[in-house]
């Protein structure tokens, strides 16, 4: 079975390795960490994910900014998008429906089980 494709975008490379890691130690992913947001469009037309991790703040451009890039382009627009942040907490989340607009949120820190059970129920609502 085909693996899962991940893009991270964070600029935080720490978290952005661990994130890395434990999904692919999970074993039904495959993850591309991309760091620098200016960069992000161009590693996803690259390595065609089947979902991306959008940190919402950083530097230069803004998750929000590098959403909308990607659905501005018709080769990424049906990209599914998860926003992941320190700016709200959970119980903030939460109280937004686990969304920000249309897309979903999980507030930082996050665990490898919410993070895998948010990407499969994304990946799930947006499939034909």
């Amino acid at each position: 079975m085909a693996k899962t494709k991940v893009l991270i975008v964070d600029d935080n490379v720490t978290l952005a390795r661990m994130i890395k890691d434990g999904l692919e130690q999970a074993g039904a992913y495959q993850v591309r960490v991309e760091n620098n947001p200016l960069k992000a469009h161009g590693a996803a037309l690259d390595f065609k994910p089947d979902i991306a991790l959008l940190d919402v703040i950083m530097p230069e451009k803004d998750g929000g900014t590098v959403a909308a890039e990607l659905r501005d382009d018709a080769r990424t627009r049906n990209i599914p998008v998860v926003f992941l942040t320190s700016i709200v907490g959970k119980a903030e989340a939460a109280t937004m429906g686990g969304k920000t607009g249309q897309e979903p949120v999980l507030a930082k820190p996050v665990t490898l089980a919410e993070l895998t059970a948010m990407i499969e129920k994304t990946l799930h609502e947006h499939s034909p």
